[in-house]
């Protein structure tokens, strides 16, 4: 794997020129140190993807630098150089966690080959993180729609998908712009390296932080070691913030730093680190009106929109509702009973103007799949809210108009009674956050 970051840790000078010219030349970028002091402070600086380490060094054994290594970075592999009179020390090493030992002196060829096992090895730790914290999705090949309204936003985000600059999405809740930043990933120079996606809204801000940055170990009481943050994990590849419009006032400052050099601090650090990804902010919000307000940062904002692309809502591309249909009935129907829609279903689909958008199309079908009988869904399968206008909803009995409030008030509970109060599945129909539904809950002692 090309352009990967190796540390070579060893006392012997004349190895390490060799060494590191060899790697160089093999499309590595190859820092040199002699000793385990000193590799250790480079660590505090910058993260390396392997670290070849001699144990047998003048001031810090190479033990010490591989526990350092381990508590600190622990996506980083360890391959420790070892005379053979050390091999028991080394068999240790990897009980410790290093990736492999070779004994000196050793073949260049079977180095680059242990290098390259051990990075695979570390793209698949940080791919089960991925996986495990359930921020990495499938990234579609294509977007589906033929309406000129998408087929204008796939273009463009086709063009900037080649560029490195930061990208902002906006756009309804449900119209698809996480799906919109992994088609960018997929098709930029970052695609084989990991897309990582976090919703800005569904943290505290101390937790996002520490999310976002990582923390050192004894941060807070809880920090039993250190954690790699999101930025770190993300290194060389993109980095989706989902409705970066409702992040903190006070992370928003640390977020603008690392946009503007790439440099953080983990929690509870007193070093800078650095960490090279392309940055997706999404929001449904209007960003310049709430930095107006003074809710956003309009410097934070200037550097995220150096493109700015915007997804269209579902009701303005309603040519689109049939083939999303066929796509979500292919891809939630079991794989030998495949249902079908009706004439009158897809008249009912063409029919509503969906405030939830492709979600809530796809939740929809979802739900019509389970609950209709036979291989064909009816119209009455789809359970389709009516949203005729009937003015005396807005009227009281001595004919005044009800207040903004009573119909905020009853609209929420309607959304909830609809989503058998799923508060996830409401706040994306409605268009807001989990945390404005939950507070407009508390406000009207909604039950």
């Amino acid at each position: 794997m090309k352009d990967s970051k190796i540390l070579i840790a060893d006392d012997d000078e004349t190895l390490c020129y060799l060494l590191k010219e060899e790697l160089v030349n093999e499309g590595h970028n190859v820092d040199i140190v002699y000793d385990g002091k000193d590799a250790i402070e480079n660590f505090k600086k910058k993260s390396y993807d392997v670290l070849l380490l001699d144990l047998e060094m003048r001031e810090v054994h190479g033990e010490k630098v591989l526990n350092y290594v381990k508590e600190n970075h622990q996506s980083t592999q360890v391959i420790v150089l070892t005379a053979k009179t050390d091999v028991r020390t080394a068999i240790d090493c990897i009980k410790y966690g290093a990736y492999d030992f070779i004994t000196k002196p050793y073949e260049f060829g079977q180095l680059c080959l242990t290098i390259d096992r051990a990075l695979e090895h570390k793209d698949l730790i940080i791919k089960n993180k991925i996986l495990s914290s359930k921020i990495n999705q499938v990234i579609p090949n294509s977007i589906i729609g033929e309406s000129e309204s998408i087929k204008n936003v796939i273009n463009l985000a086709e063009r900037a998908a080649k560029s490195e600059s930061n990208i902002l999405l906006e756009g309804e809740t449900g119209t698809g712009k996480e799906l919109f930043a992994e088609y960018i990933h997929k098709n930029s120079g970052r695609s084989e390296k990991p897309f990582v996606a976090i919703n800005c809204a569904s943290l505290p801000d101390q937790l996002m932080e520490s999310e976002l940055f990582g923390y050192e170990k004894g941060a807070f009481t809880d920090a039993k070691t250190s954690k790699q943050g999101l930025v770190e994990i993300a290194n060389g590849g993109t980095l989706f913030l989902d409705e970066i419009g409702e992040m903190s006032l006070s992370l928003q400052p640390k977020l603008l730093r690392f946009l503007e050099n790439g440099e953080f601090r983990r929690v509870g650090g007193i070093t800078n680190l650095s960490s090279s990804v392309r940055v997706i902010g999404a929001t449904n919000k209007n960003l310049m009106q709430e930095a107006e307000l003074k809710n956003f940062r309009r410097d934070l904002l200037f550097r995220l929109n150096v493109i700015t692309l915007t997804i269209p809502p579902l009701r303005e591309r309603q040519s689109d509702v049939l083939s999303l249909s066929e796509f979500f009935l292919l891809k939630k129907s079991p794989v030998r009973a495949v249902k079908k829609l009706s004439e009158d279903a897809r008249k009912e689909l063409l029919r509503y103007n969906f405030p939830g958008n492709v979600r809530e199309l796809e939740h929809i079908i979802e739900r019509a799949i389970i609950f209709s009988d036979g291989e064909v869904i009816q119209s009455k399968d789809l359970n389709i809210p009516k949203d005729d206008f009937d003015f005396s909803n807005f009227v009281r009995e001595d004919g005044t108009l009800v207040t903004l409030e009573e119909l905020e008030k009853s609209h929420i509970k309607r959304a909830l009674e609809h989503n058998n109060w799923n508060r996830e599945n409401t706040s994306r129909t409605l268009g807001i956050s989990q945390k404005t539904l939950y507070s407009k809950i508390i406000k009207y002692n909604l039950k």
